[in-house]
């Protein structure tokens, strides 16, 4: 069997491609659409699936949080290099406490930007600890208004339920997402 998305080898009895996390879909027998309009009943004895939340959307969060983290490090690094050293941008009759403060701002900046580096990466690579990691910092940036918040109500909605819970380690044991 081959994965329908990526075109991996996949073994008999798999539900989801080990590389590209896409959950293989079986394919039923065709039947006669039913003569009525409305909502096509499942074949019999077949039980509806939901997509799974966790696969479906995991790469999409990863690039997004790699994205807002990039975002922020840029700034970040500009106050940082700009204001700690001894450069005087500002005009001279501006405290010098200024100067340490901006840095501290933009060493703070880099700060964040690298632990939402290390959670986009681990969310891509299925690591066990970035989806605990990601949801921290998707509550922390509800407060970022307005796509620190559209992104912290989206981490929310994909790792928070216990039914995301359970999916995510088992695509992380199966994609070798492992400690670290």
């Amino acid at each position: 069997m081959f994965c329908d998305a990526c075109g991996a080898k996949m073994e008999a009895g798999q539900r989801f491609c080990p590389f590209c996390g896409r959950m293989l879909v079986v394919a039923a027998p065709a039947q006669p659409l039913p003569a009525t309009a409305g909502a096509v009943p499942p074949p019999s004895g077949a039980a509806y699936l939901p997509p799974p939340r966790v696969a479906s959307n995991i790469k999409l969060l990863g690039i997004l949080w790699l994205i807002h983290a990039g975002l922020h490090l840029i700034p970040g690094l500009i106050l940082f290099t700009v204001f700690a050293g001894a450069a005087t941008v500002l005009p001279p009759d501006v405290p010098l406490f200024v100067h340490s403060i901006l840095a501290f701002i933009g060493l703070a900046l880099c700060a964040i930007s690298a632990v939402g580096l290390v959670a986009g990466w681990g969310l891509l690579t299925w690591k066990n600890w970035a989806r605990i990691l990601t949801i921290v910092l998707g509550v922390l940036n509800l407060i970022n208004f307005p796509f620190g918040t559209a992104l912290g109500i989206y981490t929310l909605w994909v790792l928070l339920p216990a039914e995301s819970e359970k999916e995510f380690q088992q695509h992380a044991a199966v994609m070798g997402g492992g400690t670290f």
